[in-house]
């Protein structure tokens, strides 16, 4: 996993920027009841995106948890108040704390589906009667667009998926949530162009592939024969999902 103390002060330049978040940000929206209520937005990261769910929605009380203090820090500028430090696997809030919870690109980062699991089960733990649980899902697999640089790739050594539609489905019902939903939105940016590829792969980005081994190399050297070294291939399309704890939400008061 990468070095998210490291990783703060560039992440969002390096990931899409404000495009980017804007259409997660959207896609996340379209999948919560608009009304009053509190939502935690789970590893929030820089807070890019937790931000504009607030913006979108004055009428949540919304706040952001994040693992690494950098990036909280970071988060922290841009909803002053409203961010803290937590491990999404064992939540610091009491039961039925609140009416959503998200996570954007966080489950496809566990080692094994122990992890994913405890996470889900937090969230559905803190959700209320009626509370709807939103996380991305399948983001490797968006990555493959058919290009030229996946097919180089396609041989590579691949971690399983722990952020798969179906198990994250599973572990969903298991913890007594229903699926509600589903959106999709671009990854504005995020094509990927031979060029940028190899330098993520030399610097750990792939994470079966460590950086300096012969068949990393041998797979950059490859991506390097290829055409048009800075042109970026199509965007990739992340899956959206959404989960809702049976029963009738309570009335604000």
């Amino acid at each position: 996993m990468l070095d998210y103390e490291k990783e703060a002060d560039g992440y969002d330049a390096s990931r899409g920027g404000e495009p980017r978040a804007e259409a997660a940000a959207r896609a996340v929206l379209g999948l919560i009841p608009d009304r009053p209520g509190r939502l935690l937005d789970i590893a929030c990261g820089t807070g890019i995106v937790t931000r504009l769910l607030a913006a979108a929605r004055p009428a949540l009380r919304v706040t952001g948890a994040d693992l690494s203090p950098r990036m909280a820090r970071t988060a922290a500028a841009r909803l002053p108040g409203a961010i803290l430090l937590a491990d999404s696997r064992r939540l610091p809030f009491a039961d039925g704390t609140f009416d959503a919870v998200t996570s954007v690109w966080l489950l496809h980062l566990m080692d094994g589906p122990a992890d994913v699991r405890a996470i889900v089960g937090e969230c559905a733990r803190v959700l209320r009667p009626g509370g709807v649980y939103v996380t991305t899902v399948d983001k490797a697999a968006a990555h493959d667009v058919g290009s030229d640089i996946d097919a180089v790739l396609a041989p590579r050594p691949r971690r399983a998926a722990q952020d798969a539609a179906g198990t994250v489905t599973a572990h969903a019902a298991a913890h007594g949530l229903r699926p509600a939903g589903r959106a999709s939105f671009p990854g504005l940016g995020q094509g990927r162009s031979p060029r940028a590829t190899i330098a993520d792969l030399r610097r750990g980005w792939f994470t079966m592939l460590p950086p300096g081994e012969r068949r990393t190399e041998d797979f950059a050297e490859r991506l390097a024969r290829l055409p048009d070294q800075d042109r970026r291939r199509p965007d990739p399309r992340f899956g959206v999902r959404s989960f809702v704890m049976p029963g009738q939400p309570a009335p604000q008061v």
